[in-house]
């Protein structure tokens, strides 16, 4: 198969990488609406994840029906399949904790810290790459991960001064960030699996993790928490909810699209740089007043995140050229 021509490489990249960015930051401001706002606070994170993945499926299955009406139609069949489901598993299991923790990390903190709380996915993924990957990362490449991760404790301590910060919902993100980092790479793995197509991917990572969830919502007290909120039977909750299943099918389409198109660190860093701009927009959203050096900090992380883009594209076109060569 003929090498892409580069320009058209990186075009492709670009534009998966912006509509990662505006799905994800939609999805964090639908969620965070959901989950603390003075209209809903629905305060069953566990719930919240279970009918997105729900959702997810009844899409897939959806798209599906109407793709038999187009004879040109490159959706694949989603007749169930025992052993790609057992395949899949693996990355199904980190998800739901990935999509866990994230929910519970957001609705414990602001949406402006919320992003610095999982900044650590960069560390995680340089380990795990190597670890599990067997890839190493270039110095340069190191060095901005370092900047990221000065970024990161900056902003801990600066916001830790600035607000009663909870630190719960802090080693929720380390745990997050952990799972997201794991969930990538994983991916990257499971995708021959299913043919790499993202669809058939989508629908059984979503399955597995409806059932996974249950026993999980059973034991948890979101249960309780929906029989005794006023508002269930709320057209508005319902539309809200709907809609985030929505953005969180997307989004879970769109990373893994980018997973495919990049690398599971590019992806994270990727994540990393969308964060500190859901940041900016969140502090001005809000209208919270912060410091230089919490600024500073943001700055430093999506800095790191910038150059480390820089230093990979260079990698990436000496590769091509190599191939081309």
């Amino acid at each position: 198969m003929a090498e892409e021509p580069f320009f058209r490489k990186t075009l492709k990249i670009g534009f998966v990488v912006i509509l990662y960015w505006f799905i994800s930051i939609t999805m964090v401001f639908l969620n965070k609406q959901l989950l603390k706002s003075k209209q809903l606070k629905l305060d069953a994170p566990i719930f919240t994840t279970t009918f997105q993945c729900f959702v997810a499926v009844v899409l897939c299955h959806f798209v599906s029906f109407l793709s038999r009406f187009r004879k040109d139609s490159k959706f694949p069949s989603l007749r169930f399949d025992q052993k790609i489901s057992r395949e899949v598993l693996p990355v199904s299991i980190c998800f739901v904790l990935m999509i866990t923790f994230n929910n519970l990390c957001l609705r414990e903190l602001g949406v402006a810290f919320y992003n610095m709380g999982r900044s650590l996915t960069t560390l995680f993924n340089v380990a795990l790459s190597y670890f599990v990957l067997k890839r190493t990362t270039p110095p340069l490449a190191l060095l901005c991960c370092l900047v990221i991760i000065a970024g990161y404790l900056l902003g801990v301590s600066t916001e830790g001064s600035l607000v009663d910060l909870s630190y719960s919902g802090v080693w929720y993100g380390i745990v997050s960030s952990l799972f997201v980092s794991l969930n990538a790479i994983l991916t990257s793995r499971v995708l021959p699996a299913v043919d790499q197509n993202l669809w058939r991917l989508g629908y059984y990572n979503n399955l597995n993790s409806c059932i996974l969830m249950l026993p999980v919502l059973l034991m948890s007290g979101d249960i309780s928490a929906l029989r005794n909120y006023p508002g269930i039977f709320s057209g508005y909750l319902w539309f809200v909810m709907v809609t985030v299943g929505v953005f969180g099918f997307m989004t879970g389409f769109i990373s893994t699209w980018q997973i495919q198109v990049t690398t599971p660190l590019t992806h994270n860093i990727s994540g990393t740089a969308k964060a500190c701009a859901q940041t900016i927009l969140a502090v001005v959203y809000y209208q919270m007043p912060k410091t230089a050096l919490w600024w500073l900090s943001n700055m430093m992380v999506l800095g790191g995140s910038f150059f480390y883009a820089v230093v990979r594209r260079s990698i990436m076109k000496q590769n091509h050229d190599e191939k081309v060569t």
